[in-house]
């Protein structure tokens, strides 16, 4: 049997393997998300609005053109449908309901989708289908059952199953009440399946009464966080698209961990990623033939024999002591493993004990999973009550994953945030900041370097206070990433050119230098010596010989005494060249022993500087 040398899978090697699962959570375990968008095909929602503002149809498509966009960029394999009711036409399977027309079946987003709906919104596409679409009889019931069985024909997986409703009107039967119990009844229906209903309410002329018919129609809200029914209207694309945002975007757990509190008291939470770096997509191998994804097969060989090796002929070993340890692979996997993976409260500290240098790697948000454990929910927000009264944060080990090594985590609280539409910014709960070990902490050994006088620093902080903006992480995109993808639109979508990006992170130099004006040239005449460029040195230039053979001397500069202690005390000798400071050091009977710059200047500064 061969016996092999092997790395055991170090830390870092964890980490990175988990910082790549944060964009995924558990994907390939849960199954797919799906997202229909249930759109009102009435004449009222092709009305323009006022100064010339799109109707609220050419809104709704340019939204779900902005979906289907992101989710082939984040998260191409889930579901999308859509679906106009209202319409003079019908298009659905088996032709079952009159005025309800599938545009879009459940399925992946694709570039031609995009180009679909892209040619259903601006001045000829909301034309074209005003007089295919619209003014025709509306049964919202006949359209959620349809929805119904687009859910029921899908065969895969569904792990979150969320539908939106985007109208104008807020009785779409006109008070109807046979048609308003059907709609109810359906809905009753799609919700005990698991379907999320919402709605995107649009604007009209005397408002929109929410609690007039939708809602028994929408779902619930899915946690004591969320608002459920916004009582606003939406009349600009941003808000709708902020919206639509908030609702579609699951988040998906990268964990699910018991919480112990104490000897038999466990909260469930769900550990999610906050953050996550946004990468550019690998290439897939393709077979020059047919264009089919290459699939690879690794074999494992004896190196003498040539044999192939099954799994369970394989060993690792490590060396330890300048002798070879082998082990199965069982043996490994018991080696590795610490404790099951969990969190563990230890106690309390007060929030002055964490310190920004122990920060080691990005934070996780945990949030209760009522559904693992009932009772979390409440027991969570009762810690995170008290951990924000008493200004504490919770010290607790964790292990994320099975065969992970335990770290020390700082659980921060954090309360909910709302914005002035009703929408959340910050959820509550826990951010878990990981913290190190002491081994994790170096002592540096920091050079000395010369110091900066007072009057120099005084003018950088000039220059900073200038320059001071308020930044915002989501004020500036990757223009790397987006360049790429606007390339792969564009040749997705056949379009001529890709489109044009600005380049946020370019520096505005007009608007620096007027905020700056002479700041920038004193700082300079303070820091460097005369005639001095430090963007751009010239090399020095030899000069020739006179014609006697003696080389040309310069003259001696003989600089006053008041003006040269008035450079000590100001700090600004390295203004002076090194010929000047020797003829100053024998002027001023100031002995040094050597050359450079530097000693000159040191040798000055402690004969002059009392």
């Amino acid at each position: 049997m061969a016996e092999w040398n092997a790395f055991y899978r170090n830390e870092d090697d964890e980490e990175e393997q988990e910082d790549g699962e944060q964009s995924g959570g558990e994907y390939k375990i849960t199954g797919r998300d799906s997202l229909v968008f249930l759109v009102d095909a009435s004449k009222e929602m092709f009305i323009k609005g006022e100064d010339g503002q799109p109707s609220n149809f050419d809104m709704t498509m340019q939204v779900v053109r902005s979906v289907y966009s992101s989710k082939i960029i984040s998260s191409h394999r889930d579901l999308v449908a859509l679906v106009f009711y209202g319409t003079e036409q019908s298009k659905n399977p088996r032709n079952s309901f009159k005025h309800v027309y599938v545009y879009h079946d459940l399925d992946e987003p694709g570039a031609k989708r995009v180009q679909e709906v892209d040619a259903l919104w601006g001045q000829k596409g909301a034309q074209l289908a005003a007089e295919t679409m619209g003014s025709g009889e509306t049964s919202l019931g006949d359209a959620l059952w349809c929805c119904a069985n687009l859910y029921s024909d899908i065969k895969l997986r569904l792990s979150h199953k969320r539908l939106m409703i985007f109208t104008c009107r807020d009785e779409p039967h006109g008070g109807d009440s046979v048609k308003d119990r059907q709609a109810r009844t359906k809905s009753g229906d799609l919700k005990e399946t698991g379907v999320i209903i919402d709605l995107m309410h649009l604007m009209k002329p005397g408002g929109f009464d929410v609690a007039s018919f939708f809602r028994d129609i929408i779902s619930p809200p899915e946690d004591e966080s969320e608002l459920g029914l916004q009582l606003e209207a939406c009349n600009k694309l941003e808000d709708l698209k902020k919206r639509v945002r908030a609702k579609e975007q699951k988040k998906r757990a990268m964990a699910r961990l018991n919480l112990c509190l104490g000897e038999g008291i466990n909260v469930a939470v769900g550990m999610y990623a906050t953050a996550v770096s946004a990468r550019k997509p690998p290439p897939v191998r393709l077979y020059r033939e047919t264009n089919e994804p290459v699939r690879s097969k690794t074999r494992t060989f004896h190196t003498q024999t040539g044999s192939l090796l099954l799994p369970s002929e394989i060993k690792k070993s490590q060396v330890y002591g300048k002798k070879q340890i082998v082990m199965e692979r069982d043996e490994v996997d018991t080696i590795k493993k610490f404790d099951d993976p969990g969190l563990f409260l230890i106690g309390f500290k007060p929030m002055e004990k964490i310190k920004r240098h122990h920060h080691i790697k990005p934070s996780v948000f945990l949030y209760p999973e009522e559904e693992e454990v009932k009772g979390s929910a409440c027991l969570f927000s009762a810690l995170l009550t008290k951990c924000v009264e008493k200004n504490v944060f919770a010290l607790c080990r964790i292990i994320s994953r099975r065969n992970f090594p335990p770290r020390f985590v700082a659980l921060v609280p954090q309360n909910e945030e709302i914005d002035e539409g009703k929408v959340q910014i910050t959820p509550p709960g826990f951010n878990a900041i990981y913290l190190p070990y002491a081994d994790d902490i170096r002592a540096l050994d920091v050079p000395q370097n010369p110091s900066a006088s007072q009057i120099q620093v005084d003018k950088m902080k000039e220059i900073v206070s200038k320059l001071r903006f308020k930044y915002r992480s989501d004020a500036f995109e990757n223009p790397v990433l987006q360049q790429h993808y606007r390339n792969l639109e564009a040749l997705a979508l056949d379009m001529s050119a890709p489109e044009d990006i600005e380049d946020l992170i370019m520096p505005k130099v007009e608007q620096i230098d007027q905020r700056l004006g002479p700041l920038v040239d004193d700082f300079k005449d303070l820091v460097y010596p005369a005639n001095y460029n430090p963007e751009n040195k010239p090399a020095a230039k030899r000069k020739t010989a006179d014609p006697g053979g003696g080389a040309e001397k310069k003259p001696k500069v003989e600089i006053p005494e008041e003006e040269l202690r008035a450079h000590v005390q100001n700090g600004t000798l390295a203004k002076l060249t090194v010929p000047v400071l020797k003829d100053a050091c024998k002027q001023f009977g100031v002995r040094t022993t050597g050359t450079k710059k530097q000693e000159l200047i040191d040798a000055l500064i402690a004969q002059l500087g009392s």
